[in-house]
């Protein structure tokens, strides 16, 4: 114990050691507090929603109440959806940096809604925001570089390692206690104040462990590269320039090619373009027999196949059914799309079994719940309640039943926990 406490005052009375430690521990303070505040903002947000969906239905009910009409309730009544952050998400913001978090979706055809501002690959996002994995992955290798990366040669180069390797417990063991106490004091910058704020989150403990076993295994991999490095016996310099040219290329060049590679060897459509093709859909259902549409939608809904025969007049149900016939017209871009995207993820992942930084990153965006799996399952939920709504509305429109203020009551409510 006294060997450790007396490397640890060595390691104390260098300033560029104090500095990087200092400056670690403020980044990491500084990425958790950004992570808190975020999903802070975000639960807030999904709180607020109540009183803004009362005083909104509040007001559509009013109005509607006067001729009972069931269409214009299931035309100008917005529902909301949401998805709350995980425990962890803090951590890893993921996806929710980019996708939304909150939609508020109507009766009429779901795809546009879902999809119209989707003109990125968000899963794909390198760097992302300022938070917890993004120090963990992107700057704690620096600080590793930094304060391992001359263990030797610095002593070599001012003389004194042959006189250290003579020494008892000198050699490879004084070099072993240096870059563990390295190691040591990272692990405890980066883990203390997570398992802290994890905590405090109400993260699980058997998350916040497996979370510090892997900024352990990270670490450890960037000391394994100085160790490799440092066996070459180049001047600390050329250690230290080495060292930074390979996070370069593991870090930022490495990740950016291969995803460009998955994006290439799996082209996909932009949501965007979902979105367009289901407008034009029903677009083109105003140009065509009504008849036509009807037809189309009472073979795919037979339960409503009954229905009073359209009169001259616009009605409703006919609007209704050429959004629902819109969003069938899409259906095979959806499951292509939703296959593309899972299939690139898989990749990404596979890419994570060879570059650390990429497996690091994703491990934590799949533990905090704001990876792509997370947002696909979010857009499944909001279809399942949509399906709902949809059939709540039909049964008032398919059957010309009067819809009034008591009715907007009756409408299936989303429940994030479903």
């Amino acid at each position: 114990m006294t060997l450790w406490m007396h490397e640890a005052r060595l390691l104390l009375r260098q300033r560029l050691a104090v500095i990087a430690l200092a400056l670690l521990a403020v980044l990491t303070v500084a990425a958790l507090a950004a992570g808190m505040a975020e999903t802070s903002r975000q639960r807030a947000a999904i709180a607020a929603i109540p009183a803004a969906q009362a005083e909104d239905i509040g007001a559509i009910a009013a109005w509607v109440d006067k001729q009972k009409d069931a269409g214009s309730a299931a035309y100008y009544s917005f529902h909301p959806t949401w998805d709350a952050p995980a425990p962890l998400a803090f951590a890893a913001l993921g996806m929710r940096d980019v996708a939304p978090y909150i939609l508020r979706v109507r009766a009429l055809g779901l795809e546009a809604q879902i999809y119209d501002g989707d003109t990125f690959n968000p899963e794909l996002a390198l760097p992302g925001r300022f938070d917890f994995a993004f120090v963990l992955v992107f700057l704690a290798p620096l600080f590793v570089i930094a304060l391992c990366h001359d263990l030797i040669s610095a002593e070599r180069e001012a003389g004194r390692w042959r006189t250290l390797a003579a020494l008892p417990h000198g050699g490879a063991a004084l070099w072993r206690r240096r870059a563990w106490l390295r190691l040591a004091l990272l692990w405890s910058v980066l883990g203390v104040p997570f398992a802290f704020t994890a905590a405090i989150s109400g993260v699980e403990a058997t998350a916040i462990l497996a979370i510090l076993l892997l900024i352990l295994a990270y670490l450890l991999f960037w000391a394994g590269l100085c160790a490799l490095v440092g066996r070459l016996r180049w001047s600390s310099v050329a250690n230290a320039a080495s060292l930074a040219a390979l996070w370069l290329v593991l870090v930022l060049v490495l990740p950016t090619l291969g995803h460009v590679a998955i994006d290439r060897a799996v082209p996909l459509e932009q949501g965007a373009e979902i979105a367009l093709a289901q407008r034009e859909a029903v677009n083109h259902a105003w140009d065509i027999p009504r008849e036509e549409t009807m037809r189309r939608f009472y073979a795919s809904h037979p339960q409503w196949a009954d229905s009073a025969p359209l009169g001259t007049a616009f009605h409703y149900k006919w609007y209704f059914a050429f959004h629902q016939v819109g969003d069938e017209s899409v259906s095979a871009k959806v499951h292509a799309y939703r296959q593309g995207l899972e299939t690139r993820d898989r990749a990404a992942r596979g890419l994570g079994w060879i570059l650390p930084s990429v497996g690091v990153q994703a491990l934590l965006t799949r533990m905090a719940r704001t990876d792509l799996a997370a947002q696909i399952a979010y857009r499944d939920h909001i279809r399942d309640y949509h399906r709902r709504l949809r059939a709540f509305y039909y049964g008032y429109l398919f059957r010309d039943r009067p819809f009034g203020k008591a009715d907007f009551e009756r409408a299936p409510r989303f429940d994030s926990k479903t």
